[in-house]
């Protein structure tokens, strides 16, 4: 697996290519990010997607680390620019995985707050002026309570694989194969590939049963899903490594061009139905009650508003006509007091 000698490794195309890639991986993030802190909302994604897509990211990263662990220790023995070149693979890879994360750090910070807790009436609390004194108290929700435990299995799996990975690297007899590192180095390649497989698997059926794009970002899909064919040429023409290294991001372009053609058609559904990517209404004084938009916008107390049913929970066509009132012009209404005569009406 290493190597007895140093020489600097030159190839244009492929140190033109990664550099392309390390680029355009930072600027098909940006998106993504901005999307999420201006709207100051991470609705829409869901939580197992970006715990499989960090624990992947993270493997993927460490397997091309441990690949190339022989042209990283050369770096003391040639230049700088030689170094760099020869580890682009790695920081593209890194790049990937430092960028994904932060999309769960975001995630966890603009989680929606109306989605975090829940109201529910404790016990009956009895003293000696009241018989009994309803109390109201917060609880955090399922998803919330979910979120916040597959956070920490990210961060617990990336202090796990990096500890197991430099300990194998440290007690390795230098300029000698080692089947461990091979084992492990395989190990990481193929988990990174099957996390991927199913990364993408949660998110799409979470999409589809929200039929709202919801925060995620189209500009970094479209960029991204093409993009995943220029990654996986990259790190395949690198030096010392295998399908184990580049087959993650073919299965993570895959999936991720189906997100992208479902979030597509369900944007040009919202533009059918007039509401945003949240779900709700884009005319002032609509609401959507049961996949149909009538008045009356539900607001809270900053003007925000959401609607109070989720806005794909039907795939039918909404009504977008205000609500018509009761008056003299329409005796055919229903009248709310019409069973509560007076006394000297009744017969």
């Amino acid at each position: 697996m290493f190597t007895t000698t140093c020489e600097p490794h030159h190839d244009r195309f492929t140190t033109a290519l990664s550099t392309f890639i390390c680029f355009g991986l930072v600027v098909s993030y940006l998106p993504q990010h901005l999307r999420i802190i201006l709207a100051k909302s991470s609705e829409g994604f869901s939580p197992w997607f970006l715990l499989l897509g960090s624990t992947s990211c993270a493997s993927g990263m460490l397997n091309l680390f441990v690949k190339q662990w022989d042209v990283v220790k050369c770096c003391k023995y040639i230049t700088v620019g030689s170094c760099l070149e020869s580890s682009l693979g790695i920081i593209q890879t890194f790049i990937q995985w430092l960028f994904f994360t932060i999309i769960l750090v975001l995630y966890m910070i603009y989680y929606p707050q109306h989605l975090k807790y829940i109201e529910v009436n404790a016990d009956d609390r009895r003293d000696s002026e009241h018989d009994a004194l309803p109390k109201i108290t917060k609880v955090k929700t399922d998803d919330w309570c979910l979120s916040i435990i597959l956070s920490w299995v990210v961060f617990v799996h990336i202090i796990f694989v990096i500890f197991v990975t430099f300990y194998l690297l440290g007690t390795t007899i230098p300029d000698e194969p080692s089947t461990r590192l091979d084992i492990w180095a395989t190990f990481l390649g193929v988990s990174s590939a099957t996390l991927a497989a199913f990364q993408y698997a949660p998110q799409i059926v979470h999409t589809y049963r929200s039929k709202l794009v919801g925060a995620l970002s189209i500009p970094m899909m479209l960029i991204q899903t093409p993009g995943a064919v220029f990654m996986v040429l990259s790190i395949a023409l690198r030096p010392s490594t295998n399908w184990t290294s580049w087959v993650t991001y073919a299965v993570a372009g895959i999936m991720q061009g189906m997100l992208l053609a479902m979030c597509i058609i369900w944007k040009l559904r919202q533009s059918k139905l007039a509401i945003d990517d949240f779900g709700n209404p884009l005319h002032a004084g609509y609401d959507v009650v049961g996949g149909v938009t009538v008045s009356g916008a539900n607001t809270d107390s900053g003007g925000g508003s959401h609607p109070s049913t989720p806005a794909g929970s039907d795939v039918g066509e909404r009504l977008l006509s205000p609500v018509t009132e009761p008056c003299e012009r329409t005796p055919l209404l229903p009248n709310p007091d019409a069973s509560q005569r007076r006394w000297w009406q009744r017969g």
